[in-house]
């Protein structure tokens, strides 16, 4: 069972902001020269393509990297569930009631 359900926008954020970033690369260097920004268009995709699987490659990464995380957590929490009660005191059963007035 998944401890979260992932979003669009995080399943795609790390490919498509490292493809756009390697894409824009050479755009801003030919703006920076003074150059027509698409010129040289074959750098551009050059750069997205590898920008996109940089991305991907690092969400794989860290992906792998969390769960092993979570698995290690919920691995804990088996051993030692007299860490982790669910029936919790609130903070109204600890607390005495408190009502605010103004002194004269």
């Amino acid at each position: 069972m998944p401890l979260h359900k992932e979003s669009v926008f995080s399943k795609y954020f790390y490919p498509v902001g490292f493809a756009l970033f390697g894409g824009g690369g050479p755009a801003f260097q030919n703006y920076y020269y003074r150059r027509p920004v698409y010129a040289g268009i074959q750098r551009h995709i050059f750069g997205a393509v590898v920008g996109f699987a940089v991305g991907y490659y690092y969400e794989q990464y860290s992906q792998k990297k969390y769960a092993r995380r979570d698995a290690v957590i919920k691995h804990y929490i088996e051993l030692h569930p007299e860490d982790f009660v669910e029936d919790r005191k609130k903070y109204k059963e600890i607390f005495d009631e408190w009502y605010p007035f103004r002194g004269s």
